[in-house]
């Protein structure tokens, strides 16, 4: 894939619990129009509190096959795509935040190198709490993905925004808001 020189795009990614779309819907009730936020479409029905399209396997591959993805990864059996969308808003001079996988955030980084990333993380409790909150898995499998959480580095000339998600959203989400802010100024 080709490069897109960009220094508004804001990939957006962390630990599954983290927060990552609280903190995106807060932004996003916010910021109004000056910053795009672009759809994921998964293999996995939708959620509360999630914003994505969800998508059969077979929708997906078809998708896929005629290179409407930007950008996609598996994680965990699903699949997981970002809309060619994406490019054409940032053709256009508009910024755009993507709700990213942390495993994929190299292929990101080299796909449009003045990305910016933020990433979000918690506590393991907190990350324990809110994942058994959701009930997507059981204590046993929640145990095995908190203790196999990878390690996370990104190239030295990443531009890398951390930020703690394990108190208030309003905190955190002011910390986001401050990160878009830069952005759509860029």
């Amino acid at each position: 894939m080709s490069r897109i020189e960009s220094a508004k795009l804001i990939y957006v990614m962390g630990p599954s619990g983290a927060g990552k779309d609280s903190l995106l819907g807060f932004a996003r009730e916010r910021v109004g129009a000056r910053v795009m936020f672009a759809h994921r479409y998964i293999t996995r029905a939708v959620a509360d509190g999630e914003n994505h399209i969800a998508l059969t396997h077979d929708e997906f591959a078809s998708r896929l096959s005629y290179g409407l993805f930007a950008m996609h990864w598996e994680s965990l059996g699903l699949r997981y795509g970002i809309g060619i969308e994406l490019d054409a808003w940032l053709a256009r001079g508009m910024p755009v935040v993507v709700n990213g996988s942390r495993q994929h955030a190299e292929f990101a980084l080299e796909r449009y190198p003045q990305a910016q990333f933020v990433h979000i993380d918690a506590a393991p409790s907190v990350l324990a709490a809110r994942l058994s909150r959701r009930g997507r898995e059981d204590a046993r499998q929640i145990e095995a993905r908190l203790a196999r959480r990878p390690a996370f580095a990104l190239p030295s000339q990443a531009r890398v925004v951390k930020i703690d998600n394990s108190g208030m959203l309003a905190d955190a989400g002011m910390q986001l808001l401050d990160v878009l802010a830069l952005a759509s100024r860029v």
